[in-house]
């Protein structure tokens, strides 16, 4: 699939507050080849949690693994499409964030990162998008936190995008006992290390995380995904709590305030007639953080664009985007098929 994996520096950014980010590194992952024209990218967006590597095969996030979706003769066909996933800004896996070095001080950003919004977000993807050679998205594509991003393109860029897919996803972050910031607050602050004077380095807060992690990852149905795989009670309870173990041994806690932030603040309803790409909305039947809602869907009807509204019957919740990605994945492929 002539994948790779970098990470190149922007230069400075400024962010829609004012705030200026005096440099700016972004990593990410390429798979196929850009044609020479620049237009047939896309770019697959990551959750709140997860990475640049959701399409890698092996990889282990809170949405699934998109890996099956991607290869030769697949929805993300690697022979017709240049495909990019970037790490978002705040995030924890290479690309500017509160454990980064604030190169003004020479010590991490810690407490101190700025607040971003979700228009600061798609503001570095397209800068990197740019420097990648990309003239024009033949899709933006993502779940939950990435359906934001997708949003966030087709309003901000809409002359860009030819096509969105808000998969688990909605117009706006939904406020419930999964979203609370005050909550996130509390449970960080309980722990030594985030209240010490020094910005906690990586596993410094690993139990504190790793109570997080397993919550998440039950809450998003992961037990029924390993319930399915043919896993007793013991042998799912040890595989989750070694997912978690693992992401609270590399995910900055900085980046979960910050991320849960920019989310909250997230809400494009009131801009969705600016639209002009087509639309593909996907919800789980038993999603509890974006429960099934048509009305989601029929809002982002738009003029002259197409949209299609998919409703996955299955037990995996807000997790199935990767497991049952066979009850969505005919309607992606047809997503980037219309206008080619």
């Amino acid at each position: 699939m002539n994948e790779s994996d970098a990470r190149i520096s922007i230069g400075p950014f400024a962010l829609g507050s004012g705030y200026l980010l005096p440099e700016v590194t972004v990593a990410y992952a390429t798979h196929g080849r850009l044609a020479a024209d620049g237009r047939n990218a896309i770019l697959v967006t990551h959750g709140y949690t997860a990475s640049h590597q959701m399409l890698a095969h092996g990889a282990g996030v809170a949405e699934g693994s998109w890996a099956p979706l991607i290869g030769p003769g697949k929805p993300l066909d690697t022979e017709r499409f240049f495909i990019v996933c970037s790490n978002i800004l705040g995030s924890s896996y290479g690309t500017t964030g509160p454990a980064s070095t604030d190169p003004r001080s020479g010590r991490p950003y810690g407490h101190d990162f700025p607040d971003i919004t979700f228009t600061d977000i798609v503001g570095v993807q397209r800068r990197l998008l740019e420097r990648l050679g990309v003239r024009h998205l033949r899709a933006v594509v993502g779940p939950s936190y990435g359906g934001f991003q997708a949003l966030q393109w087709a309003v901000d860029h809409a002359d860009m995008v030819d096509a969105i897919g808000v998969i688990a996803s909605a117009p706006f972050f939904p406020r419930n006992e999964y979203t609370d910031l005050g909550v996130l607050q509390a449970q960080l602050g309980a722990d030594p290390a985030w209240r010490a004077a020094a910005y906690p380095g990586r596993g410094q807060m690993r139990a504190t995380l790793h109570a997080l992690r397993v919550k998440t990852l039950m809450t998003y149905g992961m037990d029924a995904v390993l319930q399915d795989q043919g896993l007793d009670a013991a042998a799912r309870a040890q595989r989750i709590a070694a997912m978690a173990d693992g992401w609270a041994r590399d995910f900055d806690p900085g980046s979960l305030v910050v991320l849960l932030k920019a989310g909250l603040a997230f809400d494009v309803r009131a801009r969705l007639h600016e639209i002009r790409a087509d639309v593909l909305h996907v919800i789980a039947s038993t999603d509890t953080l974006f429960p099934p809602n048509e009305e989601h869907a029929s809002d982002l009807v738009v003029p002259g664009a197409k949209l299609r509204y998919v409703e996955m019957d299955t037990p995996y919740g807000h997790t199935a985007t990767g497991p049952a990605h066979a009850l969505w994945s005919d309607a992606l492929r047809e997503l980037l098929d219309h206008r080619t």
